[in-house]
């Protein structure tokens, strides 16, 4: 029986969980004591973020926690995905309500920075590729609607730092979370505040940074009380969700860059993890991303739209009566037509269209290929396409580090993807190892464990990862001939294309 336990709550996009790492002293154990859905809220013309629903089902998950493991639970860790924010006033009142990285009020941002500060500086002031939906875009937005309510702002937390707020009452910015900003120094691991003051934003907010394993304190009393938990230890983890991914992913190559890792979800992200981030002029034309790792490491990676595109046909298809779960829409790509149809996941139309089946369609059409018109095919195209793009990525990662990868480590839901891990070795050519699908939850579990002092490694971690979870193992079947078709789709405008 394990005489540890470790809690970990563990946001995405589309769900979140409420996870216990039950540690006998050589292996991790995951139960999963609560799970709740999560997404978008339309406001008016908006898109935001219910944190105060999270906020409840994150305390219905610890109360049940509570009942079910009692005194034996050390500490609580909270990760989530990147860039988005809660800002609150001097009372510690939240102000407005916290902004979905979708929402459109970032449209045209980035061309309004540049003709302030150059797009070469802000790289070099941030290591980060260009996204509307970076923080830094956010903030201006702010600026712009809603200038009061920024002026009024005492504090900035990012979503994981709001949570660990809450939690035990401690405001500090996770050095992970924060380097999805675009205003985190990636050579002074510190805020950029010249940029921001280039830019004419404020730096008065930004809490103190601290690296993931960090004790922030306890559980406030009175919340402790409510749950039924005892004096259970705040513990920041790599609260990036991709940065908690990689630091549980079983690899035995830690210090190495001969692998790299896919956290395959809503978006993809693969890289590969280095010491120093990543500041040449290439990766800027590359449009390649430095974010924060554990141990202060950087991960020199690039965000794909991922299995967005997949989710999204799947919302359309059942808005029209046609329902499949995943696991049949797989199973029905597999038959389809290999190759008949690409898109570019580059293209901003599928960022959030409102009928993704429609803009995968008017797509094709405009670049003169087949319409996929089935579910089989559409899947097929969306699966395709992405394991082609990260072949492109791999490429451009050999490039940038000198090295040759030798192993893909495909973690996330997308890793129980039989069909999609098999594309991904075929137009990569190399070996995938997939899973484990938890590998977010088990990296932050880790990452506790070891500040409690059970561990005392990042490679011992990973090895413990290796020993408490399933791998499988694909090999390349053959190359990847639609490569340069898909590459043309990538290069030229869309009606330039065949």
């Amino acid at each position: 029986m394990a005489h540890k336990v470790y809690i970990a709550v563990d946001l995405g996009a589309e769900s979140g969980r409420v996870m216990a790492g039950l540690w006998n002293g050589t292996r991790l154990q995951l139960d999963e004591v609560h799970r709740f859905p999560n997404g978008p809220v339309l406001l008016g013309d908006s898109i935001r973020w219910d944190v105060l629903r999270l906020w409840s089902e994150v305390q219905n998950g610890l109360a049940l926690a509570g009942k079910k493991f009692g005194k034996r639970i050390i500490s609580v860790g909270v990760d989530t995905w990147g860039v988005d924010f809660v800002l609150l006033n001097k009372e510690d009142e939240l102000l407005g309500h916290p902004y979905h990285y979708r929402d459109s009020r970032t449209r045209g941002m980035m061309e309004r920075t540049f003709k302030k500060v150059p797009r070469a500086e802000v790289f070099q002031q941030s290591g980060l590729q260009f996204m509307e939906l970076n923080t830094l875009y956010q903030l201006l937005a702010w600026n712009e609607h809603s200038p009061g309510l920024l002026k009024a702002a005492q504090t900035l937390l990012f979503m994981p730092d709001f949570f660990h707020w809450a939690l035990c009452g401690v405001k500090r910015a996770e050095f992970t979370i924060a380097s999805t900003s675009q205003f985190l120094n990636p050579r002074s691991r510190n805020w950029a505040k010249g940029l921001l003051g280039k830019l004419g934003l404020p730096a008065h907010f930004l809490p103190r940074i601290v690296p993931p394993g960090t004790t922030l304190g306890q559980l406030r009393p009175s919340l402790a009380e409510r749950l039924g938990l005892g004096q259970v230890n705040v513990v920041v983890p790599p609260s990036h969700d991709t940065a908690s991914a990689v630091a549980g992913i079983p690899t035995r190559h830690t210090g190495r860059t001969n692998w790299a890792y896919l956290n395959s979800g809503t978006w993809s992200l693969m890289g590969v993890e280095l010491a120093q981030p990543v500041l040449t002029p290439r990766v800027l034309e590359l449009d390649l991303t430095n974010e924060g790792g554990i141990d202060l490491s950087y991960r020199l990676l690039k965000n794909i739209m991922g299995l967005w595109l997949v989710q999204q046909c799947k919302r359309t298809l059942e808005a029209t009566g046609r329902k499949y779960n995943y696991a049949q829409l797989a199973a029905m790509a597999r038959k389809a037509r290999p190759f008949r149809s690409l898109v570019s996941l580059d293209d901003a139309r599928f960022f959030n269209p409102p009928d993704m089946v429609k803009a995968i369609q008017d797509y094709c059409r405009e670049t003169r290929q087949p319409r996929p018109g089935t579910a089989a095919e559409l899947v097929r195209c969306c699966y395709e396409s992405l394991a082609l793009k990260y072949g492109e990525v791999l490429t451009a990662l050999e490039e940038l580090t000198g090295s040759k990868i030798e192993l893909i480590h495909v973690v996330g839901g997308g890793s129980q993807s039989s069909l999609l891990n098999q594309f991904t070795a075929d137009a990569c050519q190399r070996p995938v190892v997939a899973g484990p699908v938890e590998a977010t939850a088990i990296g932050n579990l880790l990452t506790q464990a070891r500040t409690d002092g059970e561990l005392s490694s990042l490679a011992e971690m990973r090895e413990v990862a290796g020993a408490s979870c399933e791998v499988r193992h694909f090999e390349a079947s053959q190359s990847s001939e639609p490569a340069a078709r898909f590459a043309g789709l990538i290069r030229r405008p869309p009606h330039d294309c065949y």
